[in-house]
């Protein structure tokens, strides 16, 4: 018999996870379990599948992993990481205001605020962006460039914030087709570990609306390093200076590029959704 595990889905603008104490529970195969619970209809519905764990490091003070809805393994997640920062600290992990997070993307600092022992909001600094990793992109990063997928071409910017980022920029990103494009950007041949895709558009009041075909998982409400990566890529092609609200399907982060350090910090809050109890077979709700 499977034993039962206990769950909290958490949401970050909308970019809903499961999480789940690795601490407490063995899950031998985290890809099945995320493909399994992601499912909208026969399972818990989320983006995927969230490990929080402990470690022996003496500079981290949890680790994370995260598992996308078809079961692929992502380096990094800024929603992600905001919600493992309300978890720990709301479930009494924790008593820090600042926490030390160890991701397969490295360390991340998350920096709580907190108001009558509720987290409100994290800041999460996402370090900085690298602009040509050849493993991720063949091409020129940080500068835009044209790929054609199904007789269209899009123009682009591809940054990574860990996870591999392409951000197009247009003039009305509400009424492009992510459902057809989104798949065949993901896949295409420039990117060899698959890549994100944000199409964006810069607003009459400076903020900038950006929908998200996220590797592994396809629309989500947000993504955290796809709004870092698409305030970077607004700076560098200079539709934004380095401060951003970048608005998302299920809502608004706030984005910084700091000159000082070169780091990107990410701001939002994150949401309990409900807590549960699952199997393989048979999720139920609490």
């Amino acid at each position: 018999m499977m034993p039962t595990i206990h769950f909290t889905k958490m949401h970050g603008a909308g970019n809903d996870y499961i999480y789940v104490d690795s601490s407490l529970y063995n899950i031998e195969d985290p890809a099945a379990a995320a493909i399994a619970w992601s499912d909208r209809h026969k399972g818990i519905g989320s983006d995927g599948l969230v490990l929080i764990g402990r470690t022996e490091r003496p500079d981290a003070d949890f680790t994370m992993r995260i598992f996308n809805a078809d079961g692929s393994e992502a380096r990094m997640c800024g929603n992600a990481s905001r919600c493992i920062g309300k978890y720990v600290f709301e479930k009494g992990l924790t008593r820090k205001t600042e926490i030390r997070l160890l991701t397969l993307s490295g360390l991340k600092l998350l920096k709580l605020e907190v108001n009558n022992g509720k987290v409100k909001s994290v800041t999460v600094d996402m370090g900085e962006p690298v602009l040509n990793r050849p493993e991720q992109f063949t091409g020129k990063g940080g500068a835009e460039v044209s790929l054609s997928v199904d007789g269209q071409t899009f123009h682009g910017v591809f940054v990574s914030m860990g996870n591999p980022h392409f951000v197009i920029f247009t003039s009305d990103a509400l009424h492009i087709d992510i459902h057809h494009f989104g798949p065949h950007l993901e896949h295409h041949p420039a990117f060899p570990e698959r890549c994100n895709i944000e199409f964006a558009q810069v607003l009459p009041d400076g903020s900038i609306r950006a929908r998200v075909w996220e590797r592994g998982s396809g629309i989500t409400q947000a993504c955290g390093t796809g709004a870092c990566a698409t305030a970077v890529a607004a700076a560098l092609t200079g539709l934004a200076s380095r401060e951003s609200r970048i608005q998302m399907d299920g809502g608004e982060l706030r984005i910084q590029w700091s000159e000082t350090d070169n780091h990107v910090y990410k701001n939002g809050s994150a949401e309990i959704v409900y807590e549960g109890e699952v199997t393989l077979g048979s999720p139920r709700q609490s």
